[in-house]
């Protein structure tokens, strides 16, 4: 049995500490009064009889106070629950101790291993984790209401990101870096004006974005499509200085090819400039800001032209990679890259098919840029397309005292994730028992998201002024709330939710993709997104139906699931919950007929959706994959690969691992010859050849061919 501590720790259970708490009560009071060992042994097979795979502390404090009361030893029950009462005090006072000490000392694994993206060996990342383990203590024991404290450790919901909700920050936003770089901002209180060229602006974007990064706990999102009026000042700029200095005496053909030079040069620069700076600079929180860039070729743009030469070289910095330590080309984790899909660069004939084909090439050896489909976000959300947050939220579309709709300066509040599979156990494959405890539940997660919402009313701008007082978010005046922005579904509340297909499984004994199980699936994510609309008209707060919320969370609640309930074939023995709606990754299934399943759930999921395909290494085979792109603008609003690609992790390297003399897969660059450190994608044969692509194959037989 594991015994799951005040601060969420699962410990194994050991008799000696309840032996040990009642001995020391016995030696309080009067010896009749004291239970005998006898007694005291019967309270421990009482509460080994159980038989529980898990237990909260405080259940088996309960139990010995309620066994000692049926012995009639009142006086001893009494010194028990002062004792316990003195314990909580202690505790009160300091319960961070342990974590931080095992932080400082890199014992603590949890932490160690928490988020991939900091190194918690680092004493700016440790600093920010300390504050962190604060904020998750007093979220715990004063912050929260008990009830949620305790659903939470349950595994009924997840609290996102406690180790912030001591602060009054929220979580992800889209920065209106159009507003800020047109009308200028304030960093560290200096006036930052709007640039004269690309070069500038870039470098004013990057510090805009630490900035922003370093006063919010999430993502944040940036579209190029403002830089491209920047990359025609430096044009205009080359030129005007040209005519200046050499009036008449340069030929015009000549003197075009001396602008387009330079222009090329400051374009390739400005881009190095953006990507450097996001991969070399330190937020406050020890990491590198966790940023995406929006690659939207708008074609009601002005500067369409700009950006396009703009997204070309960005695409083409990326698919090189950046040098590590040892000087070899490696895939940055930053910043994320979106590109969209429009008529006009779907690989259908579209002027700027050359631009998809580049994001392909660069997906293949980079995995990023994801995709997203202009014509289906349309659909979606009346006719606009803009990004997703950091955190792949999306926000609902809302219009100005105008009626022009807006999306950029605006944020999430905050993310409780709901664990549908939990349910379904519970619930035993009864439907009226599982529609009242998913009422019951979702109630909870409605208090813990007004926990969010009441965290950040009444902030003041002056708590972060590159969000509130310098254009980020919004243009507040100093001592100004910002309490107008948190109403009328300008910013949004997330219920994000995990385990649709375990759901089903245990509910109708079969996957949601098939007729049956499908059709359940839909009713409920259905019914979440009602419930979040009915809490919007309830309250006036834009609520939303968020898919994808966090893949370390599928993990958290199988394993709480699998302590409590046990192993439950296709369900906890896997050590996993499938995220969101997605398609469990041991299903066969080919990567279109996944896309066009998936894309269902997307408009329902409208606060957040993203599909994904895994496949294997294409760089030889690029043509599939603008199958899957093509495919994609058509199907499904949101879309990214997962490829499969060989990797060194000992220096680095990402091209062919080889196969050497003796027959074994070995690293050119650094002969590591060691399986669990590299990625390896031709296991089966060993062929190293080129792949090929039969063009007398159906599109159905193509699909298949990415999964061999």
């Amino acid at each position: 049995m594991k015994v799951i501590k005040r601060d969420g720790r699962a410990v194994d259970y050991d008799k000696s500490k309840i032996v040990t708490a009642i001995e020391k009560a016995n030696k309080e009071v009067r010896s009749k009064e004291r239970a005998t060992k006898e007694e005291i042994d019967g309270i421990v097979e009482y509460i080994e009889e159980l038989d529980k795979k898990r237990m909260l502390v405080e259940d088996i404090q309960d139990i010995i106070e309620e066994k000692l009361m049926e012995l009639k030893k009142y006086e001893l029950a009494k010194k028990y629950i002062v004792y316990r009462y003195t314990r909580a005090l202690v505790r009160k006072q300091n319960t961070t101790d342990e974590s931080i000490l095992g932080l400082i000392k890199n014992q603590n694994k949890e932490l160690l291993e928490e988020n991939s993206n900091k190194n918690a060996v680092l004493a700016s990342t440790q600093r920010d984790y300390i504050a962190g383990e604060v904020s998750k203590d007093l979220t715990k024991r004063i912050l929260l209401p008990e009830k949620i404290s305790k659903a939470h450790e349950e595994g009924i919901l997840h609290f996102h990101d406690a180790d912030y909700f001591l602060q009054p920050i929220f979580n992800c936003c889209l920065i209106n870096i159009g507003d800020m770089l047109d009308n200028g901002t304030v960093m560290n209180g200096k006036l930052i004006e709007s640039p004269k060229s690309f070069q500038v602006a870039c470098t004013v974007t990057t510090q805009i974005i630490a900035a922003v990064a370093s006063n919010q706990y999430g993502g944040q999102s940036v579209d190029i499509k403002h830089l491209g009026k920047y990359l025609r000042k430096s044009k205009e700029k080359f030129k005007k200085d040209l005519m200046e200095s050499y009036g008449d005496k340069l030929p015009q053909d000549i003197l075009e090819g001396i602008v387009q030079q330079r222009l090329k040069a400051e374009l390739s620069a400005g881009v190095q400039t953006i990507q450097y700076q996001i991969n070399t600079l330190m937020t406050t929180n020890g990491q590198s800001p966790f940023v995406t860039l929006f690659l939207n070729l708008d074609e009601e743009n002005e500067y369409i032209e700009e950006n396009a030469m703009i997204i070309e070289e960005i695409l083409k910095q990326r698919e090189q990679g950046i040098k590590n330590e040892k000087g070899v080309y490696v895939t940055p984790a930053f910043p994320k890259l979106i590109y969209v899909l429009y008529e006009h660069n779907n690989l259908t004939g579209g002027k700027y098919d050359y631009l998809t084909k580049l994001a392909v090439k660069c997906s293949a050896k980079r995995l990023y840029p994801d995709y997203i489909s202009a014509k289906k976000m349309r659909e979606n959300y009346e006719g606009n397309v803009f990004s997703p947050m950091g955190c792949r939220s999306f926000l609902s579309p809302w219009k100005d005292e105008n009626g022009n709709y807006k999306f950029e300066g605006r944020f999430n509040q905050g993310v409780v994730s709901i664990n549908l599979p939990q349910i379904g156990i519970v619930a035993q494959g009864d439907e009226e028992k599982f529609w009242k405890l998913l009422d019951e539940r979702l109630e909870l997660c409605y208090e813990a998201l007004m926990c969010r919402h009441y965290a950040l009313k009444g902030t003041r701008s002056d708590t972060s002024p590159i969000h509130w007082k310098y254009g980020a978010i919004a243009r507040l005046q100093s001592g100004e709330t910002i309490d107008k922005f948190l109403y009328g579904g300008y910013s949004t509340l997330s219920l994000g939710y995990i385990g649709l297909y375990e759901l089903t499984k245990l509910m109708k004994g079969v996957s949601h993709t098939t007729k049956e199980g499908e059709e359940f699936a839909v009713k409920v994510l259905k019914y979440l997104k009602e419930t979040t609309i009915r809490w919007k008209k309830e309250t006036n707060i834009g609520f939303a139906l968020y898919g994808t919320p966090a893949e370390s969370l599928c993990y958290r609640f199988a394993k709480i699931d699998k302590e409590k309930y046990g192993s439950i074939p296709d369900v906890t023995d896997k050590g996993y919950y499938t995220n969101s709606y997605h398609v469990d990754v041991r299903e066969k299934i080919d990567a279109f007929a996944k896309l066009k399943f998936e894309s269902q759930f997307q408009p329902i999921s409208s606060g957040g959706a993203i599909s994904y395909i895994e496949i294997p290494n294409m760089r030889h085979n690029l043509k599939a994959l603008e199958e899957i792109v093509k495919f994609i603008y058509d199907n499904i609003q949101y879309a990214e690969f997962n490829t499969k690609s060989d990797y060194c992790h000992v220096c680095g390297y990402d091209g062919e691992i080889i196969i050497n003399d003796d027959n074994e897969w070995e690293c050119p660059q650094c002969g590591n010859k060691d399986h669990s450190k590299m990625n390896v994608t031709r296991r089966t044969c060993g062929y190293l050849g080129e792949n090929f692509w039969n063009e007398g194959k159906t599109k159905e037989i193509k699909a298949r061919v990415l999964h061999l």
